[in-house]
């Protein structure tokens, strides 16, 4: 599960990640866990932590945006499946501070005798998300091995 803060509380997220939108790494409400933020993190400790990059190139500048886009996913998605049964992501970056854009650097390239765009994107800043278990859970790591 995903989630993130929302002022003075904390409620589950899914990405809405959409290279046409004015904010094109966004996440949307959904409905599940929603409680005070005061109270999550008094029930859960961060057992870790990871900062999520992307990048991507191309000649059609709208792909090679989307395929940016689709790649974070997956890397969000991946973390997300790796998690134990009592451990969540906490999407920490922050609008208005650290919240990652989607970064265009625009290169002309000569091919066959005609001037053509070539597209770079990157995130930046990567998005910071936080692993995040239930206090009293178990000995679980955030790479799923239980300690001994």
């Amino acid at each position: 599960m995903i989630v993130r803060r929302f002022g003075s509380s904390v409620g589950r997220v899914v990405p809405a990640f959409n290279a046409r939108a004015l904010t094109e790494i966004a996440f949307a409400r959904a409905p599940g866990l929603s409680m005070p933020a005061d109270e999550f993190f008094e029930t859960h400790e961060r057992i870790g932590g990871r900062e999520l990059h992307a990048e991507t190139e191309g000649d059609v500048q709208l792909d090679a945006e989307e395929r940016l886009l689709e790649r974070l996913r997956a890397e969000l998605e991946a973390l997300e499946a790796g998690l134990g049964p009592d451990e969540v992501l906490l999407i920490e970056s922050e609008p208005g501070r650290d919240y990652p854009k989607t970064r265009e650097h625009t290169d002309t390239l000569v091919v066959e005798g005609e001037n053509r765009l070539y597209f770079r994107w990157r995130v930046d800043p990567p998005l910071r998300v936080g692993i995040y278990r239930r206090r009293g859970a178990g000995a679980r790591t955030a790479a799923g091995t239980t300690a001994v």
